[in-house]
């Protein structure tokens, strides 16, 4: 549910001030991320989905208050801050996040390189989701309400495959050899 919202919301944000005053379409944004947040609760949805809405229900509550799309351009890297945050954590306090979610997916036994290779994902996407951030925090800044929408929205998932591309890629040619 929350990559959904995270994929229509610059792009269709922009559409609608372009036709509606800002206040009333963060009200609509409002409305829809309280029933979402509700609607999360109610179905026992993930904690990801809780962060997220409560974060776009968060800034679009100050951004209607004082009418400023800067706040909602921040949406984005906020989000991105709660998952820097939770792979930061991840890595610094040994969970092996990736690691588990990759078994989670791939139901194989995975090789002792391979694991200790995993194992090193959390610090490799605590980094990656920085990089995408304070590129986020550029686009929010300086960029045009054009090129934000479009990075906020389609950018994030080209950046995440090619991040995890790179990661796959590099694991299996090099990381994994050397380890073996």
């Amino acid at each position: 549910m929350s990559s959904l919202i995270t994929l229509l919301f610059a792009p269709s944000f922009l559409f609608f001030i372009h036709y509606f005053h800002f206040k009333q379409v963060v009200l609509f944004y409002i409305a829809i991320s309280l029933f979402l947040v509700l609607y999360a609760f109610w179905k026992k949805k993930k904690l990801e989905d809780f962060i997220v809405l409560s974060i776009y229900l968060f800034l679009l509550t100050f951004a209607y208050f004082f009418a400023s799309i800067a706040i909602v351009k921040f949406i984005p890297v906020f989000t991105s801050m709660a998952f820097f945050t939770l792979f930061a954590q991840a890595a610094l306090y040994k969970k092996e996040l990736i690691l588990k979610l990759t078994q989670k997916f791939y139901k194989k036994e995975f090789s002792d390189a391979e694991i200790e290779y995993l194992k090193l994902g959390d610090s490799y996407w605590a980094i990656s989701i920085l990089i995408y951030m304070i590129i986020q925090i550029i686009l929010a800044l300086w960029a045009t309400d054009t090129v934000w929408a479009i990075y906020s929205s389609v950018g994030w998932y080209i950046y995440f495959l090619l991040i995890l591309g790179i990661q796959i890629i590099y694991g299996r040619l090099y990381a994994l050899k050397v380890s073996s």
